[in-house]
């Protein structure tokens, strides 16, 4: 196995990541408002966008960081990884989630600023039983597919493609339309648009998405064995959310 690039150099790119990742969900939610009165075709719009953009944050990114732009995913490397010291270690892991969490606020300010409007904080709530079980399965099917695909072997490029489908496909399935990542979670608390979340809503979806997050990787456990480290392959995000 190659040598990481520098902490340095991998938070820079998780925070980026995460960043434009929430621009993307954010700053498109925006554009759809504009554009459509349709809720039902704003979303669609907000999907898309989200699916090409976090599949293009994989492949660029992912060569520096493993393009984790998420807590969870981080976390799971860092456990699934700490038998054969192939994981993020502790420091590393600290660091990988500051930058992530940060990089989440920043993008929800900058997808503000691009279409000039206020930073505020949300008032949308979204904690029922439903949206909390839909972040629970949102979570625990990305970790288990990232999980899964990296213990497989696959590619960088199947693995972006099928994080960006995923995330499409789970803004859909999902009550909560899928933010499946605590750091995009808090982003989009810093913008009072379709893709905003009320703060009191984000400790309910935090619970939530680290219980599903435990249930994925509990899964890949069983189902895959390992063959190569989690962290040599990106994982997204995502979250949805990552996602409206």
């Amino acid at each position: 196995m190659t040598a990481r690039p520098a902490l340095a150099r991998r938070a820079l790119a998780e925070f980026l990541g995460t960043g434009l990742l929430v621009t993307v969900v954010v700053g498109s939610g925006i554009a759809a408002q504009r554009l459509s009165a349709d809720v039902g075709l704003q979303l669609l719009e907000n999907s898309t966008a989200t699916v090409f953009g976090l599949a293009v944050l994989i492949l660029l990114l992912g060569p520096v960081s493993g393009a984790h732009f998420n807590p969870v995913v981080s976390v799971a490397d860092a456990i699934l990884g700490r038998r054969t010291r192939t994981g993020l270690p502790g420091r590393d892991l600290a660091v990988y989630i500051v930058a992530q969490v940060a990089g989440g606020i920043g993008g929800a300010v900058l997808a503000n600023l691009m279409f000039q409007i206020p930073t505020a904080i949300s008032i949308t709530e979204r904690v029922t039983a439903g949206t909390l079980l839909g972040e629970v399965v949102a979570t625990a099917g990305l970790v288990l597919l990232i999980t899964g695909l990296t213990r497989a072997g696959q590619t960088l490029p199947v693995i972006a493609a099928a994080v960006g489908a995923y995330i499409g496909a789970a803004y859909w399935f999902t009550s909560s339309t899928s933010f499946a990542n605590p750091a995009v979670t808090i982003g989009r608390v810093f913008t009072d648009t379709f893709a905003g979340i009320a703060h009191t809503s984000v400790l309910p979806f935090l619970a939530a998405q680290i219980l599903g997050a435990a249930i994925g990787v509990a899964a890949a456990v069983v189902l895959f064995t390992p063959s190569a480290p989690v962290g040599s392959h990106p994982a997204a995000a995502v979250s949805k959310e990552t996602l409206a």
